[in-house]
């Protein structure tokens, strides 16, 4: 799957444009604040119709303008043409597939395929568990249907039962938990195959990058609730604690996937060089599980990712990454910055404009 053309028109600070994008991706160079990354979540932006940053649509907005346009040709299976079009005044999304204009945003989602690293990304390894669960939200649902489905009427329940709770009506919180049941349960059952599946690669992929100590991973939570049946003994056990926080203690909501460093918490004991190398063969894990979830190649975009790499981890990783056939985008303050095995077409970045500078 590759990004052929991308059309932008009032999205942050770059300058209006049609770019041809290369086969190969990019590096794109430049000094910070010229709008980089911005053009990475521009690329980034038709995979979840949202920005990678989780700025609302508003911010993505250049004042003068008060609305963005974003085409984007994709060719996989065969062209498409997804087209967002956002007004800030009334917040009116519009998201076309080959000019038909989609009922809801997660029709369209999943056309384009991308795996983002940003530089915060190394909170994977290294942060709350709320940034696992959102990497195992996002990646599962983009690689089965399914698995979107349930977690948006899991969060609807979940968002009523915590409400019921806080206005202290026990008997209408309960009647969420047959729902909260249901879909939980398929959630937990999605994540746990995942982790049970992947746990040997994400040491392989650590590894490959140079990481010497063993790394492991397994999900922490509640595996019985991987069945429904077994929910409303978990419910009746957390009645009182639910009660007293006016919150929701058990599902997979709470979850977490603990990373560990020779058996050691990674989170307490890893040095930078390895939560940043456990958080890009995160990234690693979630290519090769959409990948074979769509059975096409997704696009790699990493955002300054050698930054904080020793030179070892940088020439591993850009082995890692080179001759794969997928489309990469990468950006750097320099050329010079990066590898000598990423031989990509070399864009340069200023004041907004991406233009080729015929290096690289």
């Amino acid at each position: 799957m590759r990004l052929l053309t991308l059309r932008i028109r009032g999205f942050r600070n770059l300058a209006d444009a049609s770019l041809a994008i290369p086969r190969e991706g990019m590096v794109l160079v430049g000094a910070n604040g010229h709008g980089k990354t911005n053009l990475l979540e521009a690329v980034s932006y038709p995979v979840l119709l949202r920005s990678f940053r989780g700025a609302p649509d508003g911010d993505l907005v250049t004042h003068a303008q008060g609305r963005f346009d974003l085409e984007a040709t994709l060719a996989g299976a065969r062209a498409e043409q997804v087209s967002v079009q956002y007004t800030a005044r009334g917040r009116q999304k519009r998201v076309e597939v080959d000019g038909a204009e989609e009922r809801t945003v997660t029709a369209a989602m999943g056309r384009w395929l991308a795996v983002v690293f940003l530089p915060g990304d190394v909170g994977l390894a290294g942060g709350p568990a709320s940034e696992r669960r959102r990497y195992l939200d996002r990646m599962l649902s983009l690689s089965d249907p399914a698995y979107l489905r349930a977690l948006l009427r899991y969060r609807a329940a979940l968002a009523q039962r915590n409400a019921a709770l806080r206005q202290r009506h026990p008997e209408m919180a309960q009647a969420f938990e047959r729902i909260l049941a249901e879909h939980g349960a398929l959630l937990v059952r999605h994540r746990l195959h995942w982790v049970d599946t992947v746990g040997a690669a994400f040491a392989e992929e650590a590894a490959t990058l140079g990481e010497r100590a063993s790394i492991g991973l397994r999900y922490t939570g509640r595996p019985a609730l991987a069945e429904p049946g077994e929910w409303p003994a978990a419910f009746a056990a957390s009645e009182s604690t639910d009660r007293v926080r006016g919150s929701t203690s058990v599902g997979p909501h709470r979850d977490d996937v603990e990373l560990s460093l020779e058996g050691r918490s990674l989170r307490v004991y890893g040095s930078t060089g390895q939560l940043r190398s456990a958080a890009v063969a995160f990234k690693l894990l979630e290519l090769e599980t959409l990948r074979r979830a769509h059975g096409t190649e997704p696009a790699l975009v990493l955002d300054d990712v050698f930054a904080e790499l020793d030179d070892t981890r940088q020439e591993r990783l850009a082995l890692r990454l080179a001759g794969s056939g997928r489309q990469l985008f990468i950006t750097a303050p320099r050329r010079s910055e990066l590898p000598g095995a990423l031989e990509l077409p070399c864009w340069r970045m200023e004041a907004g404009h991406a233009e080729p500078d015929g290096s690289g």
